[in-house]
């Protein structure tokens, strides 16, 4: 295995084809360069440089050599160099997120509105996914942050705590329990309930509370996702027991109204996750800090390990 101290003394003989001025050029003495040379001809078996009028020529072997010399010197130092720094107006980058169709509705809005204040010219796109496929397609690249409520996800994943949420009741504002005054507990348990199953999320706390005050599995509608949710209530007797930010969504474009629950339902954290292996890309730093400008609570909980965002 060739020193790479050799490659920089080749280097500098090469540029000033002189053994006194190489060693001033790399800081050393005359003499360690002169070893240094006696060992790069030892490794290539050939002189090197030979000693004419003109001062010390490379041989045939050595300008042989010398183009892929400069190659990897210049791959080397580039790994040295600064960290670039990511600028969302010129790069094209595609960044790829889990949302849930109803963290779509809630992020979207505020992030494109963002992007485009700032005249960026990256690209979004979001998928949906099991928490299985989210950890793997985290940690293979494929995407590059999850976003939501994702308790199941790998403890080996960094993530941010944007926010905690709590949940409420949404019914029709024409609905018999919303002009009915205080939604008590035997009011909210004889409603009809309709439930969500987001894919990959960990709302089925919601299930397993209702069934711990006795309602029957028969009594739910079952959807996949939310956003049917809001039509649904709107043109029926149905509630439905959701995050309050959704609600606020749904509120904002149905005549609906929210409520407090009567029964406790414990509130979560919304968060932010990605690989710990691109942890130190630079666009995904910025992604990363704009998500947190842009979502966390101004007395928001402190990351679980190390905040990478201080490097960026």
């Amino acid at each position: 295995m060739l020193d790479l101290n050799l490659l920089l003394v080749l280097e500098a003989l090469l540029q000033h084809q002189n053994v006194t001025a190489a060693a001033a050029h790399l800081g050393l003495t005359q003499s360690a360069t002169s070893n240094a040379l006696g060992r790069l001809r030892r490794h290539f078996d050939d002189p090197m440089f030979v000693s004419t009028y003109n001062g010390m020529l490379p041989t045939a072997r050595t300008m042989e050599i010398s183009e892929s010399l400069s190659q990897a010197l210049q791959l080397i130092r580039s790994m040295d160099a600064p960290r670039q720094v990511f600028d969302p107006c010129r790069s094209t980058r595609t960044f790829r997120f889990h949302l849930s169709d109803v963290g779509e509705v809630v992020f979207l809005p505020m992030l494109i509105r963002r992007l485009d204040e700032l005249g960026a010219s990256v690209k979004v796109e979001t998928a949906q996914m099991t928490a299985d496929e989210v950890g793997t397609r985290l940690e293979s690249g494929e995407i590059d942050v999850a976003v939501g409520f994702l308790p199941a996800l790998s403890k080996k994943l960094e993530h941010l705590t944007l926010f905690k949420e709590h949940y409420v009741c949404v019914m029709r504002k024409s609905h018999p329990l919303a002009n009915a005054g205080k939604l008590t507990l035997k009011k909210f348990l004889g409603g009809a309930h309709v439930l969500i199953e987001s894919m990959g999320s960990g709302h089925r706390i919601i299930e397993r509370t209702l069934e711990q005050h006795g309602i029957p599995r028969g009594v739910a509608l079952r959807v996949p996702h939310f956003m049917v949710v809001p039509m649904i209530v709107s043109e029926s007797d149905r509630i439905v027991t959701v995050p309050s930010r959704v609600a606020r969504v749904f509120s904002s474009v149905m005549d609906i109204r929210v409520q407090d629950l009567p029964i406790d339902i414990p509130s979560f954290d919304v968060s932010l996750y990605w690989h710990p292996r691109f942890g130190s890309d630079p666009g995904v730093l910025w992604l990363l800090s704009l998500m947190s400008e842009l979502f966390s609570e101004p007395k928001g909980r402190p990351m679980q390990k190390a905040n990478p965002l201080d490097a960026y």
